[in-house]
């Protein structure tokens, strides 16, 4: 097995790009020293994500300062992002925050993601914070909410379902996400 890592993600790609022409041994994957959490998933995304897109890489590893359980976490994504491995858990869609929203999308984001950790079948879940985007969200998402000022409609299977008050938004979510993941879990009848 190769490996040659740089803190560069540009040099990590084209060194890796040169091995894999060259060389016909496994190549693992990596960006050593890619700083902290944040600066380390971004250089490790786009070095990783370039190469295994390109279907360059036979191992990865995701490093940076801090929790080596974050480092396992952030592999995961990338690696169920670029559809290399099966999704597990929730997948969490948030719009990004603009003029429109008129709740915090983000801090019900981090909500609904901390309160869904424990959820291992694969549910997609869209926090939206107007009705310009979300409901286009919806529509492929498993849940769904479309939130405005002090309430939301929530979707199920791109399916209107309620409009729900902000004070029990977390918890019709969480409900219908256990709803979703629990008809996942069933054994199929033959």
């Amino acid at each position: 097995m190769l490996s040659a890592k740089s803190h560069d993600a540009v040099t990590c790609i084209a060194i890796n790009r040169v091995l894999a022409a060259r060389y016909d041994y496994p190549l693992h994957l990596g960006v050593t020293h890619a700083g902290t959490a944040q600066t380390g998933a971004i250089r490790s995304a786009a070095a990783l994500g370039a190469l295994l897109a390109e279907g360059i890489g036979d191992t990865i590893r995701i490093s940076y300062a801090g929790d080596p359980v974050a480092e396992v976490r952030a592999a995961w994504e990338l690696l169920a992002s670029l559809r290399l491995r099966a999704r597990r858990g929730v997948e969490l869609i948030a719009c990004p925050t603009c003029g429109r929203a008129q709740m915090d999308v983000a801090a019900l984001a981090e909500q609904v993601a901390a309160a869904l950790a424990d959820v291992p079948e694969p549910v997609t879940v869209a926090v939206m914070g107007c009705v310009v985007n979300g409901p286009g969200e919806a529509e492929g998402a498993d849940v769904a909410v479309c939130a405005g000022k002090d309430k939301a409609v929530l979707y199920v299977h791109g399916e209107r379902r309620d409009t729900v008050t902000a004070d029990e938004l977390l918890k019709r979510i969480l409900q219908a996400v256990r709803e979703v993941a629990a008809e996942r879990d069933r054994p199929c009848a033959d």
